[in-house]
């Protein structure tokens, strides 16, 4: 998990803070804010007496903690295509593209897809329509109908595998926080 050394202007304390929770200090407003999912709580900071700014993040860093156990990892997969986008294609498809085999004068379409893969580049498939003589709106079709299917369960596995890192991430923080 990635941490940021976070000062407090006003008392001078030192904070390393996790990613998903940001420093709030604003006129009468001071605190942890918690960010996770598009879901936000802030955590204000305590009277010195109870704990102060620590004992709040040490809340902030606990509901981050429920959080990432039991809601999926925010994915970085774009959802909406382009306002550029130039074709009605779902996000991660484009085509159909026009290709030539080496060797052969035959030209062929295919759909391009894009393959998430979490902690790798992506990968690209290449999924067949069909050649100049034998393209039909139906086989486009299908081919599309197939290019989602491949789309979608590389989503599938992309958002597992972000889940299970990110909770990964948050046992080894739970842990070192107990030994703390």
């Amino acid at each position: 998990m990635k941490f940021r050394d976070v000062v407090i202007p006003d008392s001078g304390e030192q904070f390393s803070v996790p990613q998903g929770i940001q420093r709030i200090d604003h006129l009468s407003t001071h605190g942890w804010q918690l960010r996770y999912c598009g879901e936000t709580k802030l955590f204000s900071d305590l009277p010195a007496e109870e704990g102060g700014s620590a004992e709040a993040l040490s809340r902030a860093t606990a509901e981050l903690l429920r959080r990432i156990a039991r809601l999926p990892a925010p994915s970085g997969l774009q959802r909406e295509p382009n306002a550029s986008k130039t074709s009605d294609l779902p996000v991660g498809i484009s085509g159909p593209l026009v290709r030539s085999r080496a060797g052969s004068k035959t030209r062929y379409c295919c759909l391009l897809v894009s393959i998430p893969r979490f902690g790798d580049k992506p990968r690209r498939a290449s999924i067949y329509i069909g050649s100049e003589n034998t393209y039909t709106e139906d086989r486009f079709r299908q081919a599309l109908a197939k290019a989602v299917v491949m789309r979608e369960k590389a989503e599938l596995a992309y958002q597992r595998a972000a889940t299970l890192a990110k909770r990964a991430e948050g046992r080894a923080l739970k842990e070192e926080l107990a030994t703390a």
